[in-house]
């Protein structure tokens, strides 16, 4: 349960803030704030609540989802660096090098143009980010689509629950025909996507059995990857 101090106590589950129907207590998310602060975790608890009902979607994919990174750190008593490290990135053959912390905005200006820097972004207290933050290459992220592609299984060893993996890429919430699972886009029946920044993107289609990764770096208003997949990358298989 989660304390709004300006109406009532609303009871906001972790299903809310990964299907983006989770209610703020903001019209735009104040990303100048939430970057200079030392606590991102202190800082996406306080703006949780507010006057919107929960179950309405706002796509949120910076402020809020460290909430997660909290609940795991807590939960499991390693930062989530470590936690992923140990039972995520290890099996996959994934090498995230080490935590990143800006200490200035040309730092962290600096990490969104950079092609060869490896880590993952954390704030002062060490927690890493959920929505952002996680340098992977192509090959990478491509690994994590093959684990869901195959139900949790990647070189013939179960790593994610296969429930799991049903359940994240489930539709779950829906905003003007866009279709949301748990931090996963859900394109059709077949197919769904993790979107990024500047359009990084994880494909994944079960139908064709094809798993497409776009890295890119961060531009405004980037085109759509997906678009770019359907009509040129996948009629190519």
């Amino acid at each position: 349960k989660v304390q709004d101090n300006e109406k009532t106590i609303q009871n906001i589950k972790l299903k809310d803030i990964m299907s983006m129907t989770a209610p703020y207590k903001f019209k735009e998310e104040p990303y100048v704030e939430y970057f200079t602060s030392d606590n991102h975790l202190k800082f996406c608890l306080d703006f949780l609540g507010g006057e919107d009902k929960i179950g309405l979607f706002r796509y949120t994919p910076v402020i809020g989802p460290d909430i997660l990174s909290g609940v795991i750190s807590n939960s499991t008593s390693q930062s989530v660096l470590d936690f992923a490290r140990e039972n995520l990135f290890k099996p996959l053959g994934i090498n995230v090098d080490k935590n990143i912390v800006f200490n200035n905005a040309k730092e962290q200006f600096a990490f969104y143009e950079s092609i060869d820097m490896n880590g993952w972004v954390c704030d002062k207290t060490n927690l890493n980010t959920a929505g952002w933050g996680l340098t992977l290459n192509p090959t990478d992220m491509a690994k994590i689509g093959q684990l869901y592609l195959n139900g949790g299984v990647f070189n013939c060893k179960k790593i994610v629950s296969t429930n799991w993996i049903k359940e994240s890429t489930s539709i779950h919430s829906e905003f003007n025909k866009l279709k949301y699972g748990y931090l996963w886009w859900v394109l059709d029946k077949d197919s769904f996507a993790a979107l990024g920044d500047g359009g990084n993107t994880i494909y994944v289609n079960k139908a064709k059995n094809i798993v497409i990764s776009v890295t890119a770096l961060f531009v405004q208003n980037a085109k759509d990857r997906i678009d770019l997949i359907k009509q040129y990358i996948e009629p190519a298989f």
